[in-house]
């Protein structure tokens, strides 16, 4: 690996785990979610987030380094905190603002990188596609959580009717 190309590859790494990350909370999500709709919406964005990951990890391998394939271990405890807290509140509303939260971190996380001063130009370019991808479908889990949360107060009887 070539210096010039270190840092573009310790950034690009840092991605890669933000987005194997991400599509392990998908997944996590897809396989806890009780409407058969959010399911599929899960497992699709999970499965797009490790088209994103092999994508920069092709990046990686074209500037001569070696891809990270593994996700953090900082974002599996924040994922075990989140199974006990969804648990422990078995609502699906909490669980959609947990992933929406989680996207919010994912899309600063690469915006931060893409500011990244000291990158290629090639590399920012990479970055700028696959966040484009990434913040593909904000809007629905914003949407999809407020419909949720509606309706729990809805049926909650001191909603005023």
């Amino acid at each position: 690996m070539s210096n010039a190309n270190r840092h573009d590859i310790h950034v690009l790494n840092d991605l890669i785990q933000t987005a194997i990350d991400s599509a392990d909370g998908y997944r996590e999500a897809a396989a806890e979610a009780t409407d058969p709709g959010h399911r599929e919406l899960f497992a699709r964005r999970g499965a797009e987030r490790r088209e994103v990951a092999e994508e920069l990890q092709s990046t990686v391998r074209e500037l001569g380094g070696d891809p990270t394939a593994d996700g953090s271990i900082l974002a599996k405890a924040q994922r075990a905190f989140a199974d006990v807290r969804h648990a422990l509140m078995r609502d699906e509303a909490s669980m959609v603002g947990a992933v929406e939260s989680a996207e919010e971190a994912v899309r600063t996380h690469f915006e931060k990188a893409m500011a990244d001063s000291q990158i290629s130009a090639l590399t920012r370019e990479t970055i700028r596609r696959a966040f484009v991808r990434v913040s593909e479908g904000r809007d629905d889990l914003h949407d999809l959580r407020h419909s949720l949360e509606g309706q729990r107060d809805a049926s909650n009887p001191l909603f005023p009717r």
